[in-house]
């Protein structure tokens, strides 16, 4: 899907679940070629979820950023080999201490280009035997995404000072900035 900025340059959608969409957020922000990135709802069978909905774990969706970025300076490649790398694809329905089936790890590929590279990548990762468990991410088509609520927007840079933001988002940032140096704004 394209959408066009108002300086008209070209931007594509990735809409991907890596967790908590509050440590998924800060990490794509910092990236060259990301324009915006929205944490929200995907995947779940009732229109307009609340945070505290999603959070009982039973309404099907998945806590997810909507990244609007621009292909001419960073790849859905190179954003699918990112969300690889910052989470566990073979932890199902949980990532570090966020538990329950919306924070499961998952890919909404926007068209056909994007379900080959994610499913290729997938299949990569899972015949290299980089992790000693399966991989369970699973790839489904984009439906509807909903966006959370203002006061999960800019989570970790207007809330650094939480334990949430101390003790699990800034060391995965840390590490993030140290091995993606070269792709920071």
């Amino acid at each position: 899907m394209n959408d066009e900025t108002s300086n008209n340059k070209k931007t594509e959608i990735a809409t991907l679940g890596a967790g908590c969409f509050w440590c998924t957020e800060a990490i794509f922000q910092l990236l060259r070629g990301v324009i915006k990135v929205t944490p929200g709802y995907s995947g779940g069978s009732i229109k307009n979820p609340s945070y505290y909905v999603v959070c009982q774990g039973t309404s099907g969706h998945a806590e997810v950023c909507q990244i609007i970025y621009d292909p001419e300076v960073i790849t859905y490649d190179e954003l699918v080999e990112i969300f690889w790398l910052i989470h566990n694809p073979t932890a199902l329905n949980f990532q570090d201490y966020d538990i329950g089936p919306q924070y499961r790890s998952v890919i909404y590929y926007h068209n056909k280009e994007q379900e080959l590279i994610s499913t290729e990548y997938k299949n990569i990762l899972e015949s290299s035997g980089a992790y000693s468990g399966s991989i369970v991410t699973e790839i489904e088509p984009f439906t509807e995404f909903y966006q959370a609520e203002i006061c999960h927007m800019n989570y970790y840079f207007l809330n650094a000072n939480t334990p949430y933001s101390i003790y699990v988002i800034a060391p995965k940032l840390a590490q993030f900035s140290k091995a993606f140096k070269d792709k920071l704004k």
